[in-house]
């Protein structure tokens, strides 16, 4: 048995994690610092990199204690290095190297977003590859094909915003509080998705990209009046701004599962996998569901504890760099982006 310490603390949680071989989850711990940004609207990256500070040593302490081991029982130390807020990842990287020079462990450097990639294999007897697999996050909305942990290859990312960025600006426009998803996802419950018809950008018949500033603007523009940026927001009904919610979630949800549609058609593989934060959204895990069932594909969502920022799948991912002997050194930093693979 192979047991790794997962550190997360890309963006505004701070995670801890010990999971065994790579799918078995002794422990996931996650601070949030929901409350400290609500109020900003946003994630502010001088906050972020402070609360890491305040906690990151608990939190550590509390996923070591809950999984029931002490530092003899760890054989490495996983840490997401990009990509994510520089501040806040020198916080994490900057704790893992200290205790795998302390502790004598190798070190493993994660990257945030392939970790997300393979999430949904976490807890499965069987790796569900080859698959597509979609991230859709805050800061990322990408297709991958996935043809083992480590052989991961991009298909298509954002142009311009990701979705979990237009859900947060369209919740904003519609004076719903942050985080945007789950306050659309709420609000929308009471709506009629068919009410507003905002736009489907699918940049082209054969495009794997995405794009949502459009959409963004879309509903800027319906709550205020073409070329306006406020004063219309008073004027709607609880109805209309539930009407509002629904038919943009509908909107953005039609895209990411058109586009994981032609990536499946495209790599020809029977298997779709879906991670990131927004991947805890219900109607796109309903629709995707659905859509895989007609088409007769097999689909593996993250498990919902592992959908947002968490430990686990650094320590999982991290687990699969240290059987190919992808170790790094004392000289590891924090990068604010990943190099783009074809």
């Amino acid at each position: 048995m192979t047991t790794v310490l997962g550190i997360e603390t890309s963006c505004d949680e701070t995670a801890a994690a010990v999971v065994d071989d790579g799918h078995r989850v002794r422990s996931n711990v996650v601070a949030s610092q929901i409350e400290f940004h609500a109020k900003y609207g946003g994630v502010v990256p001088e906050i972020a990199s402070r609360k890491h500070i305040e906690v990151l040593n608990g939190v550590i302490e509390e996923a070591m204690s809950t999984a029931g081991c002490c530092r003899d029982a760890i054989d490495a130390i996983a840490v997401t290095h990009a990509p994510g807020l520089v501040g806040s990842l020198l916080i994490g990287v900057t704790a893992a190297k200290t205790l795998s020079w302390l502790w004598n462990k190798p070190l493993l450097a994660v990257d945030h977003v392939r970790a997300h990639t393979t999430s949904p294999a976490i807890g499965l007897d069987v790796p569900p590859w080859p698959a597509v697999a979609l991230v859709v996050s805050g800061g990322h909305t990408t297709l991958f094909v996935v043809r083992g942990f480590l052989d991961i290859d991009r298909l298509g990312a954002t142009t311009d915003d990701a979705a979990g960025e237009a859900f947060d600006k369209a919740a904003t426009v519609l004076g719903l509080p942050y985080p945007g998803g789950p306050s659309i996802e709420e609000c929308a419950r009471d709506g009629d998705p068919a009410a507003v018809a905002f736009p489907r950008t699918l940049l082209g018949r054969e495009s794997l990209d995405f794009s949502f500033s459009g959409i963004k603007t879309a509903v800027l523009y319906h709550v205020n009046g073409p070329g306006k940026t406020s004063g219309g927001l008073e004027r709607m009904s609880p109805q209309d701004i539930a009407d509002t919610a629904a038919s943009f979630q509908q909107a953005v949800v039609d895209v990411l599962v058109t586009k994981i549609m032609r990536a499946t058609a495209r790599v020809c593989t029977d298997t779709v996998v879906l991670g990131g934060g927004v991947a805890a959204n219900a109607l796109l895990r309903k629709t995707l569901r659905h859509e895989c069932q007609r088409r007769d594909l097999r689909l593996h969502a993250a498990d919902m504890a592992y959908c947002g920022d968490n430990a686990a799948m650094i320590a999982a991912h991290g687990y699969h760099m240290l059987e190919a002997g992808q170790t790094a050194d004392l000289t590891l930093d924090a990068c604010a982006t990943t190099e783009p693979r074809p």
